[in-house]
């Protein structure tokens, strides 16, 4: 059985129409094409939606939780400010702060002639840089001199 144009048809119709009972090349492809482009597209969405978290990645364990967590609520709130201040966070490099202040304490404790009690290994073992040694330094010293207290704390002081 052959099929017959209707006769208000034109006679050269164009290569994506098929007949009946055909497959549709076209759709094939384009659906091929969209189904490629949704993928790619979620995957290039989810790789630069995790970028300050992969930039983040070999900083503090603080910053990069809270970085971390910048971007769920980013990805869940679809509040783009949580991914921009995830983003400024990851490149800011945070100052090791404990590390300066046990650098300062141990440096006071060897001007005041008082000895440093040696770190522990679990302290040293966490990167708690001069966390012991910041304490020591805030203890007051034993004061086995003898003396007024008013005199000791002007010498102090």
């Amino acid at each position: 059985m052959t099929t017959s144009l209707n006769p208000a048809a034109p006679h050269h119709l164009p290569m994506f129409i098929t007949a009946p009972g055909d497959t549709d090349v076209l759709m094939v492809v384009t659906a091929i094409f969209l189904l490629v482009a949704v993928v790619t597209f979620g995957l290039v969405f989810f790789r630069l939606h995790t970028l300050p978290e992969r930039m983040a990645h070999g900083a503090h364990k603080l910053q990069f939780e809270i970085v971390a967590v910048l971007g769920l609520l980013a990805l869940f709130t679809h509040n783009h400010a949580f991914w921009v201040a995830g983003l400024f966070l990851a490149l800011i490099d945070i100052p090791d702060f404990p590390g300066w202040l046990g650098r300062i304490a141990r440096g006071v404790e060897r001007i005041a002639g008082i000895k440093p009690e040696e770190i522990p290994a679990e302290v040293a073992a966490h990167g708690d840089h001069g966390g012991a040694a910041a304490k020591n330094a805030t203890a007051i010293p034993d004061r086995t001199r003898g003396g007024s207290p008013k005199k000791e704390e002007l010498i102090d002081a």
